[in-house]
């Protein structure tokens, strides 16, 4: 758990895109530091893949939710995808192999690129109708 309260500050302010690509990117680090250390004890393992399931639960049940602005077909993508993940985790907890890891690992770094670029988007945007994006504060 972080302690520090300036990075408690700092991701309270940030849009949920920006949340869960940063939440993308550490979960896939994770998964990365098992692949490139194989072969990792069982229990680094299985945290890194739970880690990864929890975080996708988290990801599709906000996306799917009755309440979620997201279009239809958004929702079935990520639907699918996580279906996907959650297959591909019991498959690897079955019968590891560092190998086996890459498609994870490529899907979040994936994903989270995309949060991100939506997130320079919105910013370009708000600078070209305000003049500065929103939150700045000017000393």
């Amino acid at each position: 758990m972080n302690t520090n309260p300036y990075a408690v500050g700092e991701t309270a302010a940030m849009p949920q895109n920006e949340l869960e690509a940063r939440a993308l990117v550490r979960t896939a680090s994770r998964l990365n530091v098992c692949k490139e250390n194989w072969p990792v004890s069982r229990e680094q393992l299985t945290e890194a893949l739970d880690l990864n399931r929890k975080l996708w639960t988290i990801l599709v049940t906000d996306a799917t939710d009755k309440a979620s602005p997201l279009p239809f077909e958004i929702k079935q993508n990520v639907f699918n995808l996580a279906h996907f993940i959650f297959k591909r985790t019991f498959a690897i907890m079955a019968k590891p192999e560092a190998k086996d890891l890459d498609i994870l690992i490529n899907i979040n770094m994936n994903i989270a690129k995309g949060l991100n670029e939506q997130s320079a988007n919105r910013a370009k945007n708000e600078i070209a109708e305000n003049g500065a994006p929103t939150g700045d504060v000017t000393l």
